[in-house]
């Protein structure tokens, strides 16, 4: 469904986001998991699982390409994996710290979690956010919320579209 401007957003802030990797890393440290493998969740992974991964000391970093929104609450009808393809062989005997910005649905978080999960030793996820809506909870996440989250790297849309919005473009 389409996020209206009145509706109520969550906005994560550059600085939130860096208190929110690293409060997760301390979780995970605190917990007593130590990846040998961080693994984003591309794209939206992506930012997160590197400042987790330095947040935790760990070198070894994979994505896995999972198109499930194809825009602002538009989702095809199942996640889909997308190629480049991670190489899911060199998992094994690995302990695997799977990375996304939010569960949402679950539904790219339990495709990925399965996926990996029969290759590697142990696999563990973390998100920044969790909704209620999930049908998979991460083993470690920041904030839950219901509402709408407006992420630093791409609530404003593409650059094209941003410019597209200027006055004065055609």
């Amino acid at each position: 469904m389409p996020v209206t401007d009145d509706q109520q957003r969550e906005t994560l802030t550059w600085d939130l986001f860096g208190a929110a990797c690293r409060a997760l890393s301390r979780a995970i440290v605190a917990d007593g998991y130590a990846p040998d493998v961080v693994v984003a969740i591309a794209r939206g992974g992506l930012l997160p699982a590197g400042a987790i991964a330095y947040g935790l000391g760990v070198k070894h970093c994979g994505a896995i390409n999972v198109e499930f929104y194809t825009g602002i609450g538009t989702v095809l009808d199942e996640p889909v994996v997308l190629t480049p393809a991670l190489d899911v062989a060199s998992l094994a005997g690995c302990r695997v710290l799977l990375v996304d910005d939010v569960a949402d649905s679950g539904r790219t978080l339990d495709l990925a979690v399965g996926l990996i999960a029969g290759h590697a030793d142990e696999v563990r996820s973390a998100t920044i956010y969790t909704k209620p809506t999930t049908i998979i909870q991460p083993d470690y996440s920041w904030r839950d919320t219901g509402r709408w989250i407006d992420f630093p790297w791409s609530f404003r849309g593409t650059v094209a579209e941003e410019d597209a919005a200027l006055p004065g473009s055609a």
